[in-house]
């Protein structure tokens, strides 16, 4: 099996026993080992995964590209990036998705800030940040790992409400009611100037270690040399 192939196969493992272990052998694996030994569990799977990830992406080199990235696609990526930024800080504030988040929580949810975007905004800041990878460097090893991260993030996010609703129950029916899966333009509008900069700050920061993480200069750092 080559590097990619191995690649390939570990994003797949990835994503199939994180949905798995988030839904359909939750309960049964609670049930044998208790909530603390599940999530211990969990977290050993996922972060060896990861890790195996993180080891194997830099073997995977290939110099074919799907196209050619560009200075408009840098841009794009960097806008996208910032959003997900803003998205990822607003989600851990109040967010009735997060686990061990009961009925009451999801009943005096408000939805403004970045819940007036999406009800999801943990998931879409996966997601976006996917996207902003493929846009600027469309390799095989990119797609496939950045595809998996997002393909993950928007199906949990999915499942996730199928769970609520089963768990929360009308409380979390009625969240759904007032809120949107799918990203609201018009709400990025409701995210407050604190969180844009708190959002931006934080992008200067990943995005000025991305070059000794990644070898790569991104977002503004790209044009600065």
């Amino acid at each position: 099996m080559s590097q990619f192939e191995s690649l390939v196969f570990t994003n797949l493992l990835f994503v199939a026993t994180h949905l798995a272990m988030s839904h359909p052998l939750r309960e049964p694996m609670v049930g044998m080992l208790g909530e603390r030994g599940f999530l211990g569990v969990y977290s050993l799977i996922s972060l060896a995964l990861l890790a195996w990830i993180v080891h194997l992406f830099p073997l995977a080199q290939s110099t074919w590209m799907a196209w050619q990235s560009n200075d408009a696609l840098w841009g794009a990526a960097s806008v996208l990036t910032v959003v997900a930024m803003a998205l990822l800080l607003g989600s851990l504030r109040g967010n009735p998705a997060l686990p061990q988040t009961g009925t009451q929580v999801a009943a005096n949810a408000q939805s403004q800030g970045v819940y007036a975007v999406t009800r999801h905004p943990m998931m879409w800041a996966f997601a976006l940040w996917a996207l902003s990878h493929i846009l600027v460097w469309p390799s095989p090893r990119t797609v496939v790992t950045a595809g998996a991260m997002g393909f993950l993030a928007l199906v949990g996010a999915r499942l996730q409400d199928v769970k609520k609703r089963a768990l929360v129950g009308e409380a979390w029916v009625a969240w759904e009611a007032r809120t949107s899966y799918w990203p609201r333009l018009a709400g990025l509008g409701q995210i407050g100037l604190g969180l844009w900069l708190a959002a931006l700050a934080a992008w200067l920061a990943a995005t000025w270690g991305h070059r000794w993480l990644a070898g790569i200069p991104a977002g503004l750092f790209r044009w600065m040399g």
